[in-house]
């Protein structure tokens, strides 16, 4: 029998590169399409992601916005791991277009040709987001299980942050989310998201081809892009910190996050290319916990030993949800998987492998200014 051979879109991203070297030590044929973008990367030449895969997959710089690109990477290929897509919640705001058509316009084509041209795909895994949920799961005295709509931006500038009962606007408290809530994604990131992962599962499953959809929620690690100013909380903090800059916490810093580190994350994606109980559904990746920004911060300032402030500004971003923690019954059910690496390791094996990298320059206050510009920052 023949090498079982997977792309990887996206491939020498962050999660991209480390599921490669996971499925090479597998004995697995990786093969990756990547754009290699310089918001990520940089200088390719430079990039820790893409030197660490370079020489050990077929790779194939291209883009998914490309029919022949996708026809290059498919050929000989018996599963599909779908990563690449624009990430950044803030930006997708604005650079609307960009996001449509990676997210959506190069799943399309993957999908299209699955469906009018001789492959040999039998599984496609998609990565999908926390984002489609929009606000998470919450509960009312009054009225049980609600699902809060976008906040308002009035009360947001009042500095009431916490979302309300959309049916009696009074308090709520915060439940994990399941994979059966409702999907109202409150950013055009969370929108493209959406649209993955329901149209994979959707055409896919109309073709005979298994597919699985995996909800990530925010993943960080060592070897996480520290040159991106738009997406990963935990390297944006940490390269504001190595310049000596101030670290700025919208709202009041009590937001939260599910955070999962990379090693779980890989393994959950690589199980997922053989799960046969997966097949047709989707899955929360997280750890079922509550880190907030602040919790991010104050971990961040301590194992870099710095004494920059940490200015809580009340500032907020339009699109942003306010909390989002991931129920993990589903996951560990059919995978048998509970997370291995909770925040407090994580986030110092994350800090420990930051100080050997060098410091880059601090391009946040540049991605602040374009949402200001755009009427998305307040």
């Amino acid at each position: 029998m023949n090498t079982e051979k997977i792309l990887i879109t996206g491939g020498a991203g962050f999660i991209g590169s480390n599921l490669a070297l996971h499925l090479l030590e597998q004995g697995k044929e990786v093969v990756v399409l990547d754009n290699l973008s310089s918001q990520i990367h940089g200088n390719p030449d430079e990039s820790p992601l893409y030197q660490s895969i370079k020489s050990k997959v077929t790779f194939i710089k291209g883009d998914v916005r490309n029919s022949d690109d996708w026809k290059q990477a498919l050929k000989g290929v018996h599963k599909v791991v779908h990563l690449a897509a624009e990430t950044g919640t803030g930006q997708s705001m604005y650079d609307i277009q960009k996001y449509i058509d990676v997210n959506c316009s190069g799943t399309g084509i993957l999908l299209n040709y699955l469906a009018n041209e001789e492959h040999e795909i039998d599984r496609v895994i998609v990565a999908s987001s926390r984002a489609i949920y929009g606000e998470g799961k919450y509960h009312c005295t009054e009225h049980g299980i609600v699902y809060p709509e976008s906040r308002k931006e009035s009360d947001m500038a009042k500095g009431e942050f916490e979302p309300k009962c959309p049916v009696c606007n009074s308090e709520l408290k915060l439940l994990p989310t399941t994979e059966d809530s409702k999907i109202h994604p409150s950013s055009v990131y969370g929108i493209t998201k959406q649209f993955q992962e329901q149209t994979v599962l959707n055409v896919c499953g109309s073709l005979g081809i298994d597919a699985v959809g995996l909800r990530y929620q925010n993943v960080y690690g060592p070897g996480q892009s520290l040159k991106n100013p738009y997406t990963g909380i935990l390297s944006i903090f940490s390269t504001q910190i190595l310049n000596g800059n101030n670290i700025n916490i919208f709202e009041d810093g009590n937001e939260s996050r599910d955070f999962v580190f990379i090693d779980d994350i890989v393994k959950v994606t690589a199980m997922a290319l053989d799960n046969e109980n997966a097949s047709g559904k989707s899955y929360n990746v997280g750890t079922g916990k509550q880190t907030t920004v602040l919790q991010v911060a104050e971990n961040l300032r301590k194992i870099y030993g710095s004494e920059v402030e940490i200015n809580i500004s009340g500032n907020f971003r339009i699109g942003d949800i306010r909390h989002n923690i991931a129920d993990l019954t589903q996951l560990q059910n059919d995978f048998q998987f509970t997370p291995e690496v909770m925040f407090e390791e994580g986030i110092a094996k994350f800090g420990n492998w930051v100080k050997t990298q060098k410091v880059e320059e601090d391009r946040y206050a540049k991605s602040i200014q374009e949402m200001k510009e755009k009427g998305l920052y307040k």
